[in-house]
């Protein structure tokens, strides 16, 4: 059977940057109140002009112009958004179009924060199936238009933007992505939610930190289990970005003491299906982690769904 590899990645967030100064002149909250308790600083928002096909547009030709591919090399277009206001079109067949792509099979998956890596997921099986050549798998949430911009306990956590990764097949068991472990807990629908007309975020902060602190740890050392990693061995962890006071300490819990830790959510806050791939990829652009190192990437969030891989870095 024909392993996957992830060839490219692609990063794309809006230009305005929304600091926590500004906020504290919305409502009422302070830079030292929001860093304390989540560690965010900034974060990116688009405008009303800016969709989020828009967002994963930008991001996908980016991952492409990074794997030197045209977008007719790409036959699977994958995106992950809980945010996307349009049933149909879905965001996939739009950033087909945006693209100028021929006829991909495109597929939206809401999985909310653990979306980008359960549309990986996806991609792998598919093409390990037969079913396609090469993906481009996007992780894309525009956030912002589903938060009310007056309650203090949400506003300050999301941002928006967008993360890509074009998936295509190897033969080299070294570089292939590693088996998923996804899952959900069906009881715990209620601790994150985008609800209502129209839609807003809301989220039960306590209960997902328990939930994170608690349960994820293991659920991470399963993930490199089945990709016969042992944590000490990682060279980066890229769990969803939720809040600094859950990422920095698991990574410790988790047993990769000698990985780079994905600290993204200091400067773009939480975006959602976006926030795994768009930190990955600032990571491998800086050059923090080397060409073939093991990366955990562990997303968790609405429903409560999680999804775990181990990745090489392209």
């Amino acid at each position: 059977m024909t392993g996957t590899r992830i060839a490219a990645l692609g990063h794309y967030q809006p230009a305005k940057v929304l600091t926590n100064d500004d906020l504290a002149a919305l409502v009422d909250t302070s830079d030292e109140w929001i860093t304390s308790r989540v560690g965010i600083r900034t974060r990116h928002i688009a405008g009303p002009e800016e969709p989020v096909d828009e967002l994963a547009a930008h991001a996908a030709g980016k991952a492409l112009a990074a794997a030197g591919l045209a977008a007719g090399d790409i036959d699977l277009v994958l995106v992950a958004t809980s945010t996307a206001i349009d049933r149909s079109p879905n965001t996939a067949a739009r950033v087909a179009a945006r693209l100028g792509m021929a006829s991909p099979a495109t597929m939206d998956l809401n999985v909310v924060c653990a979306g980008f890596t359960h549309a990986l997921a996806t991609a792998d099986h598919a093409i390990r199936a037969g079913a396609a050549r090469r993906a481009l798998v996007i992780g894309a949430d525009k956030m912002t238009d589903v938060t009310d911009w007056t309650d203090r306990t949400t506003c300050v956590l999301v941002g928006d933007g967008a993360g890509a990764a074009v998936v295509e097949a190897t033969d080299d068991d070294d570089a292939a992505i590693g088996p998923v472990l996804w899952g959900s807990v069906p009881e715990m629908g209620h601790a994150v939610r985008i609800e209502g007309t129209p839609p807003r975020f809301a989220q039960e902060g306590q209960s997902v930190y328990r939930w994170a602190t608690h349960q994820l740890p293991a659920l991470a050392r399963q993930v490199c289990a089945r990709s016969g990693i042992v944590p000490e061995d990682l060279a980066g962890v890229v769990l969803h970005q939720a809040n600094l006071r859950i990422v920095e300490p698991l990574a410790a819990r988790i047993g990769a003491v000698n990985a780079v830790v994905a600290r993204d959510v200091v400067d773009s806050g939480n975006t959602s299906a976006a926030s795994v791939p768009l930190a990955l990829a600032k990571l491998v652009e800086r050059g923090e982690l080397p060409s073939g190192a093991p990366v955990l990437l562990f997303g968790f969030g609405g429903n409560l769904s999680y999804a775990g891989q181990i990745i090489r870095v392209p």
